[in-house]
């Protein structure tokens, strides 16, 4: 096995039909940006009763018919928040934990060591978060938050640490494909191949999840220097932006 091999996001989730909710960090082929880009699935309905809507450089996620909410707690969250140069990217309500913990002059994986797996059995749906330090030297981090078993007795805690390479990505997301259970992503984030366009990325993503179980998904470009972004947000509730 290559362990440095490097494919490209249609390589890692195309036929896949279930790899549930994905972030995606890293640095543009020319080096100018940095990416992230996070995407929803779902089965059930609830699940993809879902939306992104954008609120300056904050992501938010609405249910797309009010009506058919059954749950709200582990499917209404912000999924991007910014705090000074740092971007936050995380699959549940941790964003708002890392946040609190970076304004009381915290760090990343302090914040996550007071948080756990999602209480779904018999899925346990592991948190994934990351965060893109802009200030400075341009570096990333991932976490994974697993059950240390079947029964959700314990939580293991992964982190990631980056020092960024032009064109590289890492690609961390809940399970493996479809089950029941669902299984477990496993081992350390996949490495992708990134553009320096952002809409082909976002593409490239998007049109490569399945069809009947993808739901939404945002891209972003921040150029490191500037801070300016470009950013697309897709859903499937909606005409494309």
């Amino acid at each position: 096995m290559n362990t440095y091999e490097i494919k490209s996001i249609k390589e890692r989730i195309a036929g896949n039909p279930y790899v549930g909710r994905g972030i995606v960090l890293g640095k543009s082929a020319d080096g100018k940006n940095a990416v992230f880009c996070y995407f929803i699935m779902g089965r059930s309905e609830n699940s993809r009763n879902r939306i992104f809507s954008e609120k300056g450089d904050e992501v938010i996620i609405y249910p797309y018919d009010e009506s058919k909410v059954e749950d709200p707690s582990l499917i209404i969250y912000s999924p991007v928040k910014v705090v000074g140069k740092d971007i936050i990217v995380t699959n549940g309500d941790q964003t708002d934990t890392i946040e609190a913990h970076l304004k009381a002059g915290k760090c990343f994986r302090r914040a996550l060591t007071t948080r756990c797996f999602e209480p779904d059995a018999p899925n346990f749906t592991p948190r994934i978060s990351g965060i893109l330090h802009l200030d400075g030297a341009f570096a990333y981090e991932l976490s994974i938050l697993k059950s240390a078993d079947e029964k959700g007795s314990a939580c293991n805690r992964y982190t990631f640490d980056y020092e960024p390479l032009n064109g590289v990505g890492h690609f961390i997301h809940t399970y493996v494909t479809d089950g029941n259970p669902l299984p477990t992503f496993t081992g350390e984030p996949e490495r992708v191949s990134i553009p320096n366009d952002v809409k082909a990325f976002a593409e490239e993503v998007w049109n490569n999840l399945c069809e009947e179980n993808k739901i939404s998904l945002v891209c972003r470009y921040t150029d490191i220097k500037s801070g300016k972004f470009e950013q697309v947000t897709y859903n499937k509730h909606e005409v494309r932006k």
